[in-house]
């Protein structure tokens, strides 16, 4: 059975993110395809998603490799994504179906619960989740993938250092949540561009001068890459 190609690069991309590819590091097609268990084919069509997507670069005589990402780029998508994720809030407080407010309920409620108990390994997976169906509830499919991106390309630049409160943090998703509900945009774009400041705040840059000065400030080292396990998932 032929593995699809966003498949191969779901798990190319989430290899990257977790930083089993270093950046700059070499990408090649037959160590790729022996990875993960598929032929060629969708490794090459899954390099070129990657490339345009800021994930991979094509450089003469070595071919495709990790992108390096400057620390100018890794502040402009925080930028970004503080302009992005109100305006999805807002749109989503127009747009969303009930199967869409049903998801948003059931994750506030789920991540509320573990937050109350302390089970933070689950926060992370469910905070995601929780983002990515708030910009499908935008109605916009451009703005989805734009913010999907962006999530995951933060993800591989910035680690997440602070003491914010998860408890805190789920309460402002409730927030835009009770917002969206309401049909109020401009009370969702409000409190989402306040949840989006403060967690801005807690990022660091995994790499370059930033990263040095970060961990100088907070006495801390940078900490090491997990290598995973990639899974294929369609």
């Amino acid at each position: 059975m032929r593995i699809p190609a966003h498949s191969v690069c779901t798990a190319i991309r989430d290899d990257i993110v977790s930083g089993v590819y270093e950046r700059g590091g070499r990408l090649t097609e037959e160590l790729l395809a022996r990875r993960y268990g598929v032929s060629r084919v969708p490794v090459r069509e899954a390099l070129r998603t990657l490339e345009a997507e800021g994930f991979v670069v094509t450089r003469r005589h070595a071919g495709a490799c990790v992108a390096e990402p400057t620390e100018r780029e890794a502040a402009d998508l925080l930028e970004m994504r503080l302009l992005l994720e109100p305006l999805g809030a807002s749109r989503a407080a127009q747009r969303r179906t009930e199967a869409h407010l049903k998801v948003l309920r059931g994750l506030v409620r789920l991540g509320r619960e573990r937050a109350r108990r302390g089970h933070s390994d689950d926060l992370h997976s469910l905070d995601g989740w929780f983002h990515e169906t708030l910009a499908q509830a935008s109605g916009s499919p451009t703005l989805t993938s734009t913010l999907i991106r962006l999530r995951h390309k933060i993800g591989w630049m910035y680690e997440v250092r602070g003491t914010r409160d998860p408890v805190e943090c789920w309460a402002e998703h409730g927030a835009v949540v009770d917002a969206v509900v309401r049909g109020d945009g401009e009370r969702a774009r409000a409190v989402m561009a306040l949840h989006t400041e403060r967690a801005a705040a807690a990022h660091r840059l995994r790499f370059g001068a930033g990263a040095g000065r970060a961990a100088r400030a907070e006495g801390v080292r940078d900490a090491q890459h997990p290598v995973n396990t990639p899974t294929l998932r369609s």
